[in-house]
């Protein structure tokens, strides 16, 4: 999965831009087909366990928990997800600030986050953090989406969660 990550990108953003997939908020299941993802919460803030976001930006945390529906263990990347805000084109998304470009990612800040890879069981639930570094000026209403990606380089439905997160 996460060596078509840049690929899955920019087709989900593709994807997001004309309305495809599936919409709710806070607190519903989507439901995709390997897994449930609920956004339970979610802020923006200008600092979190120490990281400092680039100039021009914030952070957009958001409490996420994700439950495995599918047949058998699955690994799971916090870059799974990833997080839209406006419509700006191209550029109005973000990956969390785990991604570094390598395949084992950055080290997390706190054992509230989600990992940068876990595994999760059949029917094993995990809660934890996404953190996104956000333009300062995005706004409070943003989206946490999926694509579905097979093995055979295939993509399912894209789904959406949209919120509008609180300002710490």
């Amino acid at each position: 999965m996460k060596k078509m990550l840049t690929a899955l990108l920019s087709l989900m953003l593709m994807l997001s831009m004309v309305g495809c997939g599936k919409k709710d908020g806070f607190g519903a299941a989507m439901k995709t087909y390997f897994f449930t993802y609920t956004v339970n919460s979610a802020y923006v803030c200008s600092e979190f366990e120490g990281y400092q976001p680039a100039e021009g930006n914030r952070l957009l945390v958001a409490d996420v928990t994700v439950k495995n529906t599918f047949d058998s263990e699955i690994e799971m990347y916090d870059t799974d997800f990833q997080a839209q805000w406006g419509e700006d084109g191209e550029d109005a998304f973000s990956v969390p600030i785990t991604y570094d470009g390598s395949e084992e990612g950055l080290d997390v800040l706190t054992d509230n986050q989600l990992p940068g890879i876990y595994p999760l069981a059949k029917g094993e639930s995990k809660t934890g953090l996404l953190v996104f570094e956000v333009p300062a000026d995005s706004g409070l209403d943003y989206s946490i989406s999926y694509m579905e990606a097979f093995d055979d380089d295939t993509t399912g439905e894209t789904f959406f969660v949209n919120f509008t997160a609180e300002e710490r």
